[in-house]
């Protein structure tokens, strides 16, 4: 299987799934939440899931290597559960981002996500406050 069909059943399975291939597509180093492996990367997509039941990642485009491949995505869902401080509200929420992901001997090695969070606490009614400088700045 090449980069783009292993980033192509991915998105499928782990980040729109339940995860069902991820040992055979997520190497045991690969990290996710509070540890590594396919079941660290599976918990943090299941675990995004709890806020927004119904997300689903859709493939905008994909740039693929050998061993590498970058792949900007848009993710849509209803806000059902609590997403870190901001409760439930039942809003749409649409967002924007991009994955780079690292593949060896056709498993998924390493990930690394920016993405729009900004926008989408926005889209919840919330605030984003940014912390007081004033605690930052030099004495001397």
């Amino acid at each position: 299987m090449d980069a783009e069909q292993l980033v192509a059943l991915l998105v499928e399975d782990v980040w729109n799934g339940q995860g069902n291939q991820a040992g055979s597509l997520i190497d045991p180093s690969c990290p996710g939440l509070d540890g590594t492996g396919p079941d660290a990367v599976v918990a943090w997509h299941l675990d995004r899931r709890t806020a927004f039941p119904d997300l689903r990642y859709e493939v905008v485009s994909v740039v693929v290597s050998a061993s590498n491949a970058a792949v900007r995505w848009r993710a849509q869902g209803h806000h059902k559960g609590t997403f870190g401080p901001v409760p439930a509200t039942g809003r749409p929420v649409s967002y924007e981002g991009a994955s780079f992901l690292t593949f060896r001997q056709g498993r998924l090695v390493d990930v690394w996500s920016v993405n729009d969070l900004f926008g989408l606490v926005h889209q919840l009614g919330a605030q984003v406050v940014p912390p007081n400088l004033d605690l930052l700045a030099d004495d001397g």
